[in-house]
């Protein structure tokens, strides 16, 4: 799974990071980012609903290439 955050769209909302906790998180700005060493969501389930409730959709969950 790959996520990506578009950083130019992110709110700070922070509803990804308490959606998926084990995987976002909010940095000193309060803008989304991942967990380092989490990049690849680890099939965590709440990843792509994490996604869905960005109120401003800047969060991308594809599946990896592979």
């Amino acid at each position: 799974m790959h996520i990506e955050i578009d950083k130019d769209t992110c709110i700070g909302a922070g509803q990804c990071a308490l959606t998926a906790p084990r995987v976002f998180t909010q940095d000193d700005d309060g803008f989304s980012t991942l967990i380092p060493g989490h990049e690849d969501a680890a099939g965590d389930p709440m990843v792509r609903e994490a996604a869905r409730a960005c109120p401003v959709g800047a969060i991308t969950v594809t599946q990896a290439q592979g």
